[in-house]
């Protein structure tokens, strides 16, 4: 389960569409090298709250006298939190059995930048502290979102795989002939199934 070729062998049964429903983008592809005990949702989202706790120790330097111990206990706070939602989004999806979704990257990706340095302003007195309940939802919404949305989903069918069994056995795609479609709208001219083929032969 820890490299490519093992994850190519045991998905050959699969279509390309299928594969790639399976491994995702870049980051769930990285996710999923991983054990899959290691990569479980609830794990995946102590990490992304971790990773948060990690970023805030600069304001909490910066603004909070005995800064240590609020630290440590918001970043365990955070981490907890993301767990939690992390195996709630794990116990939903077991339930039913949704396949995962794309995920805004455009909007996801900069909205941790985006609260983090809002929460730095609110800090530095410089933005108005009704704002940090929205400071902290643009801070924490993304990873959770993401492991709700793509990664639970994605997990429990890798968990399917390593099980020997079919994730797609109820939705089996129907391989169409695109040569035997082609030809009922050009009929016989064999310049445009040239052309056609061409295309396709790109893809």
């Amino acid at each position: 389960m820890g490299s490519d070729e093992g994850w190519d062998s045991q998905l050959s049964f699969l279509s390309e569409s299928q594969k790639e429903m399976i491994t995702g983008g870049g980051l769930s592809k990285r996710f999923s090298k991983l054990p899959l005990w290691l990569s479980h949702p609830s794990n995946i989202g102590a990490f992304y709250g971790f990773l948060v706790s990690i970023a805030l120790i600069l304001p909490y330097i910066m603004t909070e006298e005995y800064w240590f111990p609020l630290w440590i206990y918001h970043a365990s706070l955070l981490t907890f939190s993301a767990a939690i939602l992390g195996l709630l989004s794990r116990m939903i999806n077991a339930t039913t059995g949704r396949m995962p979704m794309p995920v805004n990257r455009k909007i996801l990706y900069p909205m941790p930048f985006i609260g983090f340095a809002l929460l730095t302003l609110i800090h530095l007195e410089i933005a108005s502290t009704k704002l940090q309940f929205y400071a902290w939802v643009l801070l924490m919404l993304p990873g959770p979102l993401y492991v709700h949305m793509a990664w639970a989903p994605r997990w429990r069918l890798l968990c399917m795989v390593e099980d020997g069994k079919k994730p797609f056995a109820d939705l089996e795609e129907v391989e169409v002939d695109k040569s035997q479609e082609v030809s009922e709208v050009v009929g016989d001219d064999s310049e445009i199934m040239e052309v056609v083929e061409g295309f396709d032969s790109e893809d």
